[in-house]
């Protein structure tokens, strides 16, 4: 007979089955946005952020994103990874894979399962290849934080010029809805001896 931990855990598998991992995402994107985004290829129940360790801020780059059924997961993840798929006009594409056990900060401990910890002091035959792994872990977030940096800036000019294309072609459609409020397109459809078609 199954324990209460062994229920929870087998429970907790069958949600890491049904939920994927939507990576490479753009700091801009809100639980919303992605939501709206996912929503036409099934229903979501639920989104988590990943923290981004490495960076100071923390910013998320990843989104674990739980359907309704584990068919309707692949089913998503196939739908995302054969074209760049884009999220809210963001000019970034995203991807997605199978969610691991691993990616979840509130596991449950799997039964059986024991994990000891220990400090390593400096005699410690592994001290120096845990210093290296440590500033290794540094320069790495050092990394990862310039790279953020140049993203965000990268994305807010390409922003700017989405929102200024934007208003350019709602100039122009106000502009052609004027000239056939006003007649002047009839006018001109005379002149140039045109034929206006109702569509």
């Amino acid at each position: 007979m199954e324990t209460p931990e062994e229920n929870q855990y087998a429970a907790f598998v069958e949600k890491v089955k049904r939920t994927i991992c939507v990576y490479d995402l753009s700091p801009n994107v809100s639980i919303s946005t992605l939501k709206s985004a996912l929503e036409q290829f099934s229903e979501v129940v639920n989104i988590q952020f990943i923290p981004n360790y490495p960076e100071s801020r923390y910013i998320p780059r990843s989104a674990l994103v739980e359907m309704r059924t584990t068919e309707k997961a692949k089913c998503v993840i196939a739908e995302i990874s054969s074209p760049p798929f884009m999220i809210g006009g963001i000019p970034r594409p995203v991807r997605a894979c199978e969610a691991k056990i691993e990616m979840f900060d509130d596991r449950p401990r799997k039964p059986g399962r024991t994990i000891r910890c220990c400090w390593i002091n400096s005699e410690d035959p592994n001290f120096e290849v845990a210093t290296r792994l440590k500033r290794l872990a540094r320069k790495h977030a050092a990394e990862a934080s310039f790279l953020l940096e140049k993203q965000l800036e990268e994305e807010e000019k390409l922003s700017k010029q989405q929102a200024e294309a934007l208003k350019t072609n709602y100039k122009k459609y106000e502009l052609i809805e004027s000239t056939m409020a006003d007649g002047t397109l009839t006018r001109l459809a005379c002149y140039y001896n045109l034929n206006l078609a109702d569509d």
